[in-house]
């Protein structure tokens, strides 16, 4: 299975495809092969930034992005808005999304989610406030039902999480955590549990399930579980088509997929390897711990989205030591993190992006595989908001050299270590597992 990256405007608009190792030749209706799971993150592709008042903040790319819309590219499964400033909930930008969409949701903070329906661009029913994660509340992970490949095969999930920080002042501070365990077209050597509760729907009044690929939804485990998921039509008679759409968006417990011992985890887990890094051009790289050469389950892929930075204890730790290990999702695979660490006085906020330092603690303590700069674009800022701000930008080979420090000389946890990137603009790179 793979993750492929791809920078879209020179700051943190990224495109995030995950993609299951059973790669099937044909295509659905939206360009995604079966199994597929993508996400948009935070897009900004043109055009001002401009917060409250032009003279307040007005911010403007100095990197033109890599496509002029957002029709340039296969429409998403989750547009991911992770602020609800301008550089990440871009208007003009979002409005570029088809309204009428039956694939693309929107997943916002709440205060962004607030904003986005403000613009009466999408339906209500489309755009959904990310709930705030709990070690102690099972429902506060949002969850996707990707449907086997075949019948027969085994069902894969996607999961985000919101993590803010408390009493933050600037309002800044978050990260998204995404998981993703690829569907099969075989059944697994040893079949995990099945699904101890249902797929349920954020507010849809005519549920019905979505999946991915061009198959008859399966029946539920039991005739109380009937999985429930957002509708995109209101006629009864189009459950079956609306059936081959899009995965099931849902918050429910973890335990439907959750192992139940920390022996199912070894179990179902491969060996974590080294990574080797390749450069086939100079915009698409590929990651390789292993190859399956089994119908047996994959490890899940991860990633820490968080352009701002945030401690990783307590927020992140408890994150990680619940959803991340009974998921079989560490070593990270990737964290989306900023290099740059930027300051205002504490009266307008204080800490603006936490940088390197903040950076480096979570790479370390998820013993993430590799960790792309995000946020760090030398954009045209002026107002009275920037007159203050200090800046202490890292380049790349200072950021890798801390790190290979912190990492004692370069062996990172699961003997790895941790590759340090900067994606330029339409750049691509790929994590495979």
């Amino acid at each position: 299975m793979s993750l492929k990256i791809k920078q879209l405007n020179g700051d943190t608009t990224f495109l995030l495809t995950f993609s299951p190792a059973e790669q099937r030749p044909s295509l659905n209706r939206y360009g995604h092969p079966p199994g597929t799971f993508s996400v948009l993150v935070d897009p900004w592709l043109s055009g001002p930034s401009s917060m409250w008042h032009p003279k307040f903040l007005l911010s403007k790319h100095t990197v033109p992005s890599c496509i002029s819309s957002l029709s340039e590219i296969p429409e998403p499964n989750v547009v991911l808005v992770s602020q609800d400033k301008p550089d990440h909930c871009h208007e003009p930008t979002l409005r570029q999304i088809n309204p009428a969409s039956t694939l693309a949701n929107v997943l916002a903070i709440p205060a962004a989610a607030r904003k986005i329906r403000g613009m009466k661009h999408f339906h209500p029913s489309r755009v959904h406030a990310l709930p705030t994660y709990s070690s102690k509340d099972e429902d506060s992970i949002v969850r996707f039902y990707i449907p086997p490949l075949t019948l027969g095969g085994t069902a894969g999930e996607a999961t985000i999480a919101y993590i803010p920080a408390k009493m933050d002042v600037s309002g800044l501070h978050n990260a998204i955590g995404i998981t993703y365990r690829p569907p099969t077209a075989a059944p697994f050597l040893a079949q995990p549990s099945p699904p101890s509760s249902t797929y349920s729907n954020f507010s849809s009044p005519n549920p019905q399930q979505y999946q991915l690929d061009n198959m008859p939804p399966t029946p539920p485990d039991t005739p109380n579980q009937r999985p429930r998921s957002l509708s995109a039509s209101t006629n009864p008679s189009t459950l079956s088509m609306a059936s081959a759409i899009s995965p099931a968006i849902s918050q429910t417990s973890s335990a439907s997929t959750a192992p139940t011992s920390s022996h199912s985890l070894h179990a179902h887990s491969p060996s974590f390897h080294s990574p080797s890094f390749h450069t086939h051009t100079h915009t698409h790289s590929t990651f390789s711990t292993s190859s399956n050469h089994h119908p047996r389950p994959a490890k899940t892929l991860s990633v820490i989205y968080s352009p701002h930075g945030l401690a990783y204890s307590p927020y992140l730790s408890q994150y990680a030591t619940t959803h991340l290990v009974s998921h079989a999702a560490l070593p990270l695979t990737t964290l989306i993190h900023g290099f740059d660490r930027v300051e205002n006085p504490w009266y307008m906020g204080g800490n603006v992006n936490a940088g390197l330092p903040g950076g480096v603690e979570i790479a370390k303590n998820l013993m993430a595989r590799c960790w792309i700069g995000a946020h760090d674009e030398d954009k045209e800022n002026s107002g009275v908001s920037v007159l203050k701000i200090r800046m202490r930008k890292y380049g790349l080979n200072e950021v890798r050299e801390f790190v290979r420090r912190e990492w004692c000389g370069g062996g990172g946890g699961g003997g790895g270590g941790c590759e340090v990137r900067a994606l330029n603009c339409g750049e691509e790179l790929v994590m495979r597992s």
